[in-house]
């Protein structure tokens, strides 16, 4: 059992950390404070492959697998957390369309996608079906060759900046046997956007609800077969729990290597803070914390690799512990800096307010205690839960 990166996991990380720091860091105050949505980092991104990780290669991604792409997605959130996670949803919507995609589909849209040219968002809550999602109630219904769309989808990451909606909607009965997955263009006829949402946090990235009116949508944009869409859906969420955590373990890493330079420098009593016993205690459950979390979501990032068939629970495990902790670490870099962690000349409070939602979506922590705990009272499942 080796858990050392591999070399090309090494020159990946690398690859990634030099960008981020070039790109992503040097940027990353003013636009959280501007609320700018950074379309030319992201093209910039683009060209390095990060838009298009684990899209297959037939359809002009890198097909990498979810363990590589947490360790590129790591040192993007270092940099930035708030476009890293748009860039990972991105990454999301596109390897679905890469996948279950029709290949005249695939061929008109994945190749500006996985370039960064064009964006792509993932449309699946909705007002009443949030932790609830086999519950949705947008439709479509079928018509001759196409299909009509009708509802509404809230909390969608840039909404109204992007290009490609890739939307989860009623083709059938109740449940999640009647949902259906599609690419919708941004800009069809009835597709329109509401407000841009005031944010704690994530601010370089638009948030708005997407309404749907009579859109019509050709069967051939249906991603997977009819009834498919709730599975699509699941398996794009394991792997987005990876990727969010994954996040917040990024984010956890810049806070903790600014916070060890500051208490090195800063200095009360006569001797820098470092010296002191309860500070180093601190640090020292910092980063085992830090540690433990990355490991655990590799380890999830693994089991989804190989098809393990408790892959969903680990990365259930792994979300729930890793954005939890991590946000716990960013709260507790904010403290050590005492009043200068609060104001904004530091990164520690934007640290803290873009790891905060990390804790609800791609499924709230209470739903992956849910699923946890459900799969935990079936017999015999800490002989394979370990």
């Amino acid at each position: 059992m080796d858990f050392n990166l591999s070399d090309d996991q090494k020159a990946f990380a690398e690859s990634a950390r030099s960008f981020a720091d070039g790109v992503f860091k040097p940027n990353a105050a003013q636009w959280d404070a501007e609320h700018i949505f950074p379309k030319d980092a992201l093209k910039q991104a683009g060209e390095l492959g990060f838009m298009g990780m684990y899209t297959p290669e037939d359809a002009g991604g890198l097909g990498m697998s979810r363990l590589d792409t947490s360790v590129i997605v790591e040192e993007l959130a270092r940099g930035c957390t708030s476009t890293a996670a748009f860039l990972t949803i991105h990454n999301m919507a596109t390897s679905m369309v890469g996948t279950y995609g029709k290949p005249a589909l695939i061929e008109e849209w994945c190749g500006d996608l996985v370039m960064g040219e064009k964006l792509a968002s993932y449309c699946l809550t909705e007002p009443n079906a949030g932790s609830d999602a086999g519950n949705l109630r947008s439709t479509a219904r079928a018509e001759g060759d196409n299909y009509i769309v009708n509802g509404s989808k809230m909390f969608i990451s840039g909404a109204g900046s992007t290009d490609l909606l890739v939307v989860m909607l009623r083709t059938g009965g109740d449940g999640p046997k009647g949902i259906s997955a599609f690419a919708i263009p941004a800009n069809a006829p009835g597709v329109s956007y509401g407000k841009k949402e005031e944010k704690m946090g994530w601010n370089s990235q638009p948030t708005r609800t997407v309404s749907f009116e009579d859109v019509v949508v050709p069967a051939a944009n249906m991603l997977g077969s009819e009834g498919q869409g709730f599975k699509i859906a699941m398996k794009g969420l394991d792997g987005g729990r990876i990727n969010i955590a994954t996040c917040s373990i990024g984010t956890a890493q810049a806070a903790l290597e600014t916070t060890i330079e500051y208490v090195k420098e800063r200095r009360q009593f006569g001797q820098a803070i470092a010296d002191f016993q309860n500070t180093q205690f601190k640090l020292a459950d910092m980063t085992t914390d830090l540690v433990a979390a990355r490991q655990m979501v590799r380890l999830a990032a693994f089991k989804l690799d190989s098809g393990d068939p408790d892959a969903s629970t680990y990365c259930a495990m792994a979300k729930r512990f890793a954005t939890d902790v991590c946000f716990t670490i960013c709260n507790d870099a904010l403290q050590l800096h005492g009043g200068y962690g609060y104001i904004k000349e530091y990164p520690l409070e934007r640290h803290v307010r873009d790891s905060r939602v990390h804790q609800i979506l791609e499924g709230t922590n209470e739903i992956m205690r849910v699923i946890i705990g459900r799969r935990l009272l079936i017999d015999g499942a800490l002989e394979v839960i370990k």
